[in-house]
């Protein structure tokens, strides 16, 4: 009888298994199990992973910068210098931490959007147009607050048609902005947009037939409160009756040329305030008949007044193409650029010569809140 075998049956299952075919997946967590991989992972050091991070951030960056820089996402060649000193390549590796950063951002919240058919010929503002997702609640409240407005112009039409304020318990008008009809103005977009088409055929006839001649013959009025009421209305009513498509989308009032021509001659009396002005900050008031402006009686103007002027002139040069008004409207902005501030404040009155008025800080009311 032969001897045992020096070697037991484990031995010889081995030795088969070195002739077995293995998979290629096999093979790699066999290696990576039988070698010193997974030790030298639990000993690494912090020192090790340092570097690696450093490496991976590195890599990131590179492969940002080269992908963004084969194109530029607003077809500006490379190169060019934007707004503030910021160059293509520093915009690129920008762009490439924002797209970075929108993985971890939530989303923002977009307004609803309208279908062709709610939106309605040429973005018309009646109410067809919008639907508030049939909710009867919110229809009645926005039919109330419809019917406040049109109780608001009815008494006003009755008992001040053509001034600029009711006084409503005297039931009487007054003419405390200049004389420019600045009610009727001001209340046409609002009523555009609500669909208040009667308020728009009254309102428009009589800025067709009245206003221009107001303009000419009218005295004194105040800088501010003429651009923000008489010049944005105006501007507003253009805006939203199709001018800047070349159509009239309201089909009630006249033609949205009137507005806009309006509006020209209206700003062309008001540039005296500017031109007129040693520095680029505007005197208070305008005489219109006269082509003339002045300063306030105290010298002094507010700041947050001139400072919000350039929303209509930069709009009027836009729609009629003329850059003369919104110049003038910037160059105030680039004088209180280089004015010296506390802390990033500044004064609420500034003088006509250019200089702040104290006292230095305060809280002053701005351009949304008339």
């Amino acid at each position: 009888m032969s001897k045992s075998l020096p070697y037991s049956m484990k031995d010889v299952h081995y030795d088969n298994a070195k002739f077995r075919h293995r998979s290629c997946f096999k093979m790699i967590t066999q290696t990576m199990l039988t070698s010193n991989l997974k030790r030298d992972c639990i000993s690494c050091s912090t020192g090790k992973f340092l570097v690696l991070l450093m490496i991976g951030g590195l890599a990131y960056l590179m492969l940002t910068n080269s992908g963004s820089g084969h194109s530029d996402s607003n077809g500006l060649a490379k190169g060019v210098s934007f707004n503030g000193g910021i160059k293509e390549g520093d915009k690129s590796i920008m762009d490439g931490g924002n797209r970075f950063r929108r993985f971890w951002r939530k989303p923002p919240r977009l307004p609803p959007r309208l279908s062709p058919d709610e939106k309605g010929s040429n973005n018309s503002f009646t109410p067809d147009s919008v639907k508030l997702n049939g909710d009867s609640k919110w229809i009645a409240r926005q039919q109330s607050v419809k019917n406040a407005f049109i109780h608001a112009w009815s008494g006003y039409k009755e008992h001040a048609m053509g001034f600029d304020e009711l006084m409503p318990l005297s039931q009487r008008g007054v003419d405390g902005l200049g004389g420019l009809g600045a009610t009727i103005v001001d209340a046409l977009d609002t009523a555009m947009i609500m669909g208040a088409n009667e308020v728009v055929n009254e309102t428009g006839a009589w800025i067709e037939t009245h206003l221009s001649h107001r303009i000419k013959e009218k005295g004194q009025v105040n800088l501010f409160e003429t651009t923000i009421r008489v010049l944005g209305g105006l501007l507003s009513a253009y805006h939203l009756s199709g001018g800047e498509r070349g159509m009239n989308s309201t089909h009630v009032g006249p033609r949205s040329i009137v507005y806009l021509e309006t509006a020209k001659q209206l700003a062309d009396l008001l540039l005296s305030a500017f031109t007129s002005s040693p520095t680029p900050i505007p005197f208070s008031d305008v005489v219109l008949r006269d082509h003339s402006a002045h300063p306030a009686p105290d010298g002094q103007s507010s700041t947050s007044e001139v400072s919000t002027l350039q929303l209509e002139f930069n709009y009027l040069s836009t729609v009629s193409g003329d850059p003369k008004y919104g110049m003038v409207a910037m160059k105030v902005l680039e004088h209180l650029k280089t004015l010296p501030k506390e802390e990033g404040l500044v004064p609420i009155y500034i003088s006509d010569n250019g200089i702040w008025k104290r006292p230095v800080l305060g809280v002053s009311r701005g351009h949304g809140c008339c």
